[in-house]
């Protein structure tokens, strides 16, 4: 095992709690991404002036950030050129493109803040933790109508928490929950019993929340922690302690769901949402059919069709984050994110294993980004903000790797 060199920085009482308030207004802004309600989102109005700011007193983007910056650069130009195409413009066109080109400054930002001090990651996932477990309480208690008004956190008799969308909401919880996994598995076992209480709440909101595409989020990501903690820890002790953790975690989780299911309306959304083809996927002009017809049309308009144009053409949107980027950004915007994506998933894949103090994080973040390329494809991802934190995560992870790798050279 490589010991991790230690870039030690002279001590300045001063500097360094300027560093812990900023820091922990990093961390607020994290926690804010799991209330979105409305937009403009307090998320929003933090983050706008929290990045013009940093970067105005210097984070600087490192040379292993800068392809992360371009390709959403390329990307967003692609949006840009979509919006020409346009005979009309209209007011929240452009503002989609707007929310486009601040969210992708926001995975930048992620990027370098955490290249620059990696031990920010920490709090980054104690603040997504945190906003998780409340969104997800009142996404439960929403449901229930455990007190009055509850249901404006639900949307079609299906939890929401504090998001415009289940589809939303459910995958937002996916990652804390991965994360107390890894805890609950690597931690103490006296630590466990509350490491277990976040992930049933977790898995309950994400249940409720009756989004097929989170559950199979949810499904795929879980077992992906376990298959490369067991492919990372090779003694037969952690591997017997995986085992049996997880098996009473799923065990607890199984009891939790059919006491859910004793209610006659989770019953029967349950079993609507469990079939696995909707009316609105298979039928005239549904999900897969306009698929098909999305990607024709992007063979005779290879700069798109502009923002939000798609669900004035068909019934409804892409719901699928391939055509999404061919019809709102172009080909130019489609290159661009298939070759961001490749790129980061092969660079995690390439770290993933190694012994950091980021490690964890990286491994956590690298599993719900897979699983979130792998849900675009039933579900338009573009405008999440927990899926450009998770970009940013990685590469920052990547960057922070390069630096330890730099630092061993000299």
């Amino acid at each position: 095992m490589s010991a991790v060199v230690n870039q030690a920085r002279p001590f300045n009482p001063q500097a360094a709690a300027v560093q812990l308030m900023i820091s922990w207004i990093m961390a607020f802004g994290v926690f804010l991404s799991g209330f979105v309600i409305s937009e403009p989102a307090p998320y929003e109005l933090l983050m706008v002036g929290q990045v013009a700011l940093w970067f105005l007193f210097g984070l600087k983007i490192s040379r292993v950030v800068a392809p992360l910056l371009a390709m959403l650069l390329i990307f967003n130009v692609g949006g840009l050129l979509a919006l020409t195409m346009l005979r009309t413009i209209l007011t929240e066109q452009v503002l989609y493109v707007a929310v486009s080109i601040f969210l992708a400054l926001t995975a930048v930002f992620y990027a370098a803040v955490i290249e620059d001090r990696p031990q920010r990651l920490k709090l980054i996932f104690q603040a997504w933790v945190a906003a998780a477990i409340i969104t997800g309480m009142l996404g439960i208690l929403g449901y229930f109508h455990a007190f009055p008004g509850a249901e404006v956190f639900t949307r079609y008799d299906r939890a929401m928490g504090a998001f415009q969308d289940p589809n939303v909401f459910g995958p937002f919880l996916v990652a804390p929950t991965l994360y107390l996994m890894h805890g609950m598995l690597k931690g103490r076992l006296l630590e466990s019993p509350l490491r277990i209480v976040g992930i049933l709440i977790l898995s309950l909101a994400v249940f409720l929340s009756f989004s097929r595409a989170a559950w199979g989020l949810f499904l795929f990501c879980t077992v992906a922690l376990v298959f490369v903690m067991l492919l990372k820890e090779r003694t037969n002790a952690f591997r017997l302690k995986i085992l049996v953790l997880s098996l009473a975690a799923v065990v607890a989780m199984v009891l939790a769901l059919s006491v859910a299911l004793q209610f006659e309306k989770v019953q029967a959304l349950f079993e609507t949402r469990t079939q696995l083809v909707q009316e609105y996927d298979g039928g005239h002009l549904g999900r897969f059919a306009r698929h098909r017809l999305g990607f024709e049309l992007a063979m005779e308009r290879p700069l798109g069709i502009g923002p939000m144009m798609f669900g004035r053409i068909f019934p409804e949107d892409e719901h699928n984050i391939w055509l999404k980027s061919l019809m709102a950004y172009g080909w130019i915007g489609f290159v661009s994110y298939v070759t961001l994506m490749i790129w980061t998933v092969s660079m995690g894949f390439r770290y993933l294993l190694r012994e950091r103090p980021w490690q964890p994080y990286l491994m956590v973040a690298w599993i719900v980004l897979v699983g979130h390329i792998l849900v675009g494809t039933v579900i338009d991802t573009d405008h999440w903000r927990h899926f450009y934190l998770v970009l940013g995560i990685v590469w920052g992870c990547g960057a922070a790797e390069w630096r330890h790798q730099r630092a061993l050279r000299n």
